[in-house]
């Protein structure tokens, strides 16, 4: 607009105030927790990364929709690469192969967890809904792919995490219920197959000690049993901050990462544990909210699928620490300390913005 010969711009900051308030929120009570459980050095360092990912999310909140949707096969096909080159470039830590060098270390998994969801929501952008039998086998052609390299590096956690960030796009194309039950059988069948020819020793070990933690107490079922022991102790307002006897006297490992709910529920007891959950119920109702607003396939699909996922996430960390799951290696999303985790979800939580704030547009 022209105002006495000077252009003015009509430039708007897309950002979805109720979704970043939660999450800043949650973030900070992790912080807390974080503090307690790693002291603050770590705390030093996760308020980087968490301000990078807020950065992350605040430049994805304004790219169009329809420019990722251009975007997301060459994403796809950089993301194969990628997993195809950790086999050959990769470098090797606590076992595993998952990491290589571009100038910085990176986990090329990471960002399988976004781009399958956007790839297959990509393929039902323009196809007839509910997805017929053809379009299912192609949908997971492109998830298996993927999920399959992961699962060799082996990244047993991430790999179900890929897979279900897809499956969840599946489900939320309208995919029937009789090919949901027959998946599951399909899955289940499928089971000794995979303890047989396809899981390792430590990974076949990880359902042991789920089975029975107390038949290795002082090895495998160690984690879990502390877990357990400090979830326990913490009662109904719990022993308060920094004075939860297993953290701070170093019997549950991996405090700051993997077991860090256990440390809340010890230190904050089950009134910090459901103020926890219900920050985390707030991000998630906002994400299916704008999912439910989204007015197209593809938008639809995304921020339903990627709100999902971050479900998940806590999900498998709660049931984790609490013995309900076997350990997997899921972080407590956006608290756990972590580096390339948060950057993922804060991306996603990016692209979920932009789907509700160019809603507008796509009416027009």
């Amino acid at each position: 607009m022209i105002y006495g010969g000077r252009i003015h711009h009509n430039k708007r900051h897309y950002i979805d105030w109720w979704l970043t308030a939660f999450i800043l929120l949650l973030m900070s009570f992790g912080l807390v927790v974080l503090f307690s459980a790693g002291g603050w050095v770590l705390v030093k360092k996760q308020i980087i990364r968490l301000a990078l990912g807020l950065m992350v999310m605040l430049f994805l909140a304004q790219v169009k929709p329809e420019k990722l949707a251009g975007l997301t096969p060459w994403l796809y096909v950089l993301t194969i690469l990628l997993l195809l080159a950790v086999f050959f470039f990769g470098y090797e830590s606590k076992g595993a192969t998952r990491w290589i060098k571009i100038g910085i270390r990176f986990q090329p998994s990471e960002l399988a967890k976004l781009v399958i969801p956007l790839m297959i929501a990509w393929f039902y952008r323009y196809r007839i809904l509910p997805p017929d039998l053809k379009s299912i086998g192609t949908s997971l052609l492109i998830l298996l792919i993927p999920v399959f390299l992961i699962f060799k590096q082996p990244d047993l956690g991430t790999s179900i995490l890929v897979a279900v960030s897809g499956l969840f796009v599946l489900f939320l194309a309208g995919l029937s219920w009789k090919y949901i039950l027959g998946g599951l059988v399909t899955l289940v069948s499928a089971a000794p197959i995979m303890w047989l020819f396809f899981m390792k020793e430590y990974q076949k070990q990880r359902v042991l000690t789920f089975l029975n933690p107390t038949q290795d107490s002082l090895g495998s079922g160690w984690n879990i049993i502390q877990s357990e022991i400090a979830i326990g102790s913490g009662g109904l307002l719990g022993k308060g901050w920094q004075n939860g006897s297993q953290t701070q006297l170093d019997f549950l490992p991996e405090h700051s990462t993997d077991f860090i709910l256990s440390v809340l529920s010890e230190e904050f007891g089950l009134l910090g544990v459901t103020i926890l959950l219900l920050l985390y119920i707030a991000i998630i109702l906002r994400g299916l909210y704008i999912a439910s607003q989204a007015k197209d396939t593809f938008n639809r699909l995304i921020a339903g699928a990627l709100t999902l996922t971050f479900f998940v996430y806590l999900f498998i960390n709660a049931g984790m620490i609490s013995g309900l799951l076997p350990v997997v290696g899921v972080p407590l999303p956006l608290v756990s300390y972590g580096g390339t985790s948060i950057i993922t979800l804060m991306a996603g939580f990016g692209m979920i913005m932009s789907v509700y704030n160019h809603r507008k547009l796509l009416k027009s």
